[in-house]
This record gives C-alpha cells, structure tokens and sequence, in this order.
C-alpha cells in the first residue's frame, strides 16, 4: 500500500544511465517521489522544472527529489540534458513500480495499451513512512506546489 501513514515500499529502478538505484539508500532523507506521464510532454516539462527550480528549496530541508516515469533510461537522459534536470530521475520501464504503487494511467492519450504513471506526488519522512499523497484526476494537472513545499517544511 502506498497510502498516507504506511511505510514507502522498497523498490530498484534503473536512472538514466542504466545504474540500478534502491530507494532504501535515502532513507533517513525526507524523500519527494515525483511520477510523472511521459518524458518531453508539456505539462511534465513545466512540473520537473518547476522541481528543479526548486531544488536547493528541498535540498535545505534534507528532501531528495526523485522523478519517476516510465520511459526508458536514454529518452530520461535526454529529457534531464534538455531541460537540466539535476535530481535523480528513475525508469520503471517495466511499470513494476506504478503497478506496485497503484498508479497506472491505462490508455494515455487516448492510445489503446499506451499505460503510462499517474501524475503523483509522495512524500516519505526520514523513517520512510508516507505522510503525504497526491493524485492527478487528469495527466494535465499539476501539483499544488505550495502544498508540497509545506508539507516537507512541517518534517523538519
């Protein structure tokens, strides 16, 4: 489960070099999981540079930001260059983890079996427990930012 007040499941996932990465190694870290659709797509463009602008924000509040999609590792390195992106971006190219989190977007753009992630925001604590969720009713809405940053201001 990945509901409020439940532990953040473990999980490895491949960054944009292809280096496998477990989520368990930020613990202790206050951790921002970003899922987003797909990469070069306006709305996530507009979202992880609105993160990256953002960064040094969560960064002095010991919160590590981590986008999630389900592209794979080459079109995430492009993405990252071509919009410097400078947190680490995940691959769940295999949708293991958006199955795992229950976060499938089934049909995305209207394109039978085009199964993509939610867009989402989590939010885990040091401890690893999940003290905040966030859902997209449709891909083209963004998170409350302001929301977000409260919500890892009050883990400190």
């Amino acid at each position: 489960m990945t509901d409020v007040g439940s532990t953040l499941p473990s999980f490895e996932l491949p960054d944009a070099d292809g280096k496998s990465v477990d989520i368990s190694k930020f613990k202790g870290k206050n951790i921002v999981l970003v899922f987003y659709p797909a990469a070069f797509t306006g709305v996530c463009k507009t979202e992880l540079c609105h993160f990256r602008d953002s960064l040094s924000k969560f960064s002095n509040l010991n919160a590590e930001v981590i986008g999630i999609s389900v592209d794979y590792p080459f079109s995430v390195k492009e993405f990252a260059t071509s919009n410097d992106i400078n947190f680490l971006l995940l691959c769940d190219y295999n949708k293991t983890i958006i199955k795992k989190f229950n976060l499938e977007f089934s049909n995305f753009l209207d394109l039978p079996g085009y199964t993509v992630a939610k867009r989402s925001v989590l939010i885990a604590d040091k401890e690893g427990i999940i003290q905040y969720k966030w859902v997209a009713d449709n891909p083209g809405q963004e998170p409350d930012y302001s929301e977000i940053d409260s919500q890892v201001s009050s883990m400190n």
